[in-house]
């Protein structure tokens, strides 16, 4: 029977369960209020690895600008020709067109803009041959988008893929400096894509009416006949395997009028803490201290994420067009980062994204290929041919599909990639990393400078090379 209480709530009913009901002993809720709890330190989920930063030897540059010397270059580099795309519909960017090397430094844009406009839109279907080799070169092709492969024939008949060609691409204007003006190659599409064309006869009526940029392809032209190494360098005239009394020629290394400088980029911020949090809550960690920590560890990886993407210095967007290459099928494979491989000396290490890294695990595991690890900095991680292949999350990826891969040869002594700083500024923690006091404002709050000084210099073209449209999705099974 059950009892009530006076208010007319029902009371317990004293069953077996009754005394487990009824707390015997003080709470761990009210416990809590008069213990000292233990803590951590202040987490932060966007800490990655920070490769590149810990990798890069870093060249000290007091004057705040470094500049790059090089031997005197004949050999233009290829760009990226840039397009506006309006619904099906696409043109080619006038002012890109100084992408293309008989181009380059034209200055001209009304005359750059004429001359886009008589490109003519040609979309082309996955197995689509372009051009045959051996025929006159009549049309200049800039891909605005999709993949093309240039086809060559081998010593003994074959044919084989001698290079792949894809968004921003171009090829024709060879036929300024080809003795014979025929296509060396066969260019048949690997996807579907559009090409823009130009005929050669729309091109020749622009530059007879035109001085300036007749002028300007007479200087390409004239450019490209003077004695030159194979990278396009000035040569240097030498002898070998003579005998007797030979007639030595002369020679001098000419250099670069207007080499390269690269000031250092900065990166800031300012951390504000009040006095209050500063003056009370200190205990059993310094506020400004955990403060200071964390926006230490956002402006590195802000500083990692510009020595790859900025524009102006960044790896990413710094390197040569020659030094590019397109993916065979498009998934990263062991042939991809052979060929990426091979195209520098002493490849220090690859720098990858995690998703591209896992992909290239995938494509090694459907060939029974296993890549043997190896230790960078007293780490063990992937590697391939022995060359570590490190993490970094600040590679793009484009449209959730594709993202790049780089390779690298670093260090002064090995003409190679090399980060910049400046050590010994004003108020330093950690090298070109200051700490500067700014005072404090009428409403009590304490406000400190944090600014972090660097950039990146590529010493040759060949330092960096780049694995294009690496596609990092799962194929539908």
């Amino acid at each position: 029977m059950t009892t009530e209480t006076a208010v007319g709530i029902p009371a317990p009913s004293a069953g077996p369960d009754a005394q487990s009901d009824q707390r015997q002993s003080l709470g761990t809720a009210a416990a809590r209020n008069l213990a000292t709890t233990t803590k951590s330190a202040p987490q932060m989920q966007g800490i990655s690895s920070r490769w590149l930063l810990r990798m890069l030897p870093w060249v000290q540059v007091s004057g705040g600008t470094y500049r790059v010397n090089r031997r005197l270059s004949y050999a233009v580099g290829r760009g990226r020709v840039s397009f506006v795309k309006t619904g099906a519909e696409v043109r080619v960017f006038g002012p890109s067109l100084t992408e293309v090397p008989s181009l380059r430094g034209f200055e001209d844009e009304a005359l750059l803009t004429e001359l886009a406009g008589r490109f003519v839109q040609r979309d082309f279907a996955a197995g689509e041959t372009l051009v045959e080799a051996g025929r006159p070169i009549a049309e200049v092709f800039l891909i605005a988008h999709g993949k093309v492969n240039k086809i060559g024939t081998s010593k003994y008949g074959e044919s084989s893929v001698v290079g792949t060609l894809a968004d921003g691409d171009h090829i024709g204007d060879e036929a300024l400096f080809v003795e014979d003006g025929r296509w060396p190659y066969t260019v048949k599409a690997a996807t579907a894509g559009t090409a823009m064309v130009l005929a050669w006869p729309a091109f020749q009526e622009l530059v007879d009416r035109s001085p300036a940029l007749q002028a300007q392809i007479t200087q390409f032209i004239a450019d490209s006949q003077l004695p030159q190494s194979k990278h396009g360098e000035a040569a240097i005239e030498l002898a070998a395997g003579h005998e007797g009394e030979f007639d030595l020629p002369g020679t001098f290394v000419d250099y670069e009028v207007s080499p390269r400088e690269y000031e250092l980029s900065v990166a800031q911020t300012v951390l504000r803490v009040h006095s209050r949090v500063a003056d009370l809550y200190n205990e059993p960690m310094n506020q400004i201290e955990q403060q200071l920590k964390l926006t230490v560890e956002a402006l590195k990886e802000r500083q990692e994420h510009e020595l790859v993407n900025n524009p102006e210095f960044g790896l990413l967007q710094n390197a040569e067009y020659e030094q590019r290459i397109q993916t065979h099928s498009g998934a990263p494979t062991p042939d991809d980062m052979d060929d990426l491989l091979s195209r520098r000396r002493g490849t220090k290490f690859f720098l990858a994204h995690p998703r591209a890294i896992a992909a290239f695990n995938r494509e090694c595991s459907a060939r029974g290929i296993y890549p043997t690890p190896v230790e960078a900095d007293g780490q063990t991680v992937p590697g391939w041919r022995g060359v570590p292949i490190l993490s970094c999350n600040k590679i793009p990826i484009v449209d959730g599909h594709t993202t790049s891969i780089l390779a690298m040869r670093t260090g002064e002594d090995k003409q190679g990639v090399v980060g910049l700083r400046q050590a010994g500024i004003p108020d330093e923690i950690e090298p070109s990393l200051s700490v500067r006091f700014m005072g404090i404002n009428d409403k009590a709050i304490i406000s400190y400078l944090v600014s972090a000084y660097y950039s990146a210099a590529i010493l040759v073209p060949d330092a960096i090379g780049v694995l294009e449209n690496v596609e990092i999705s799962r194929p539908r099974s």
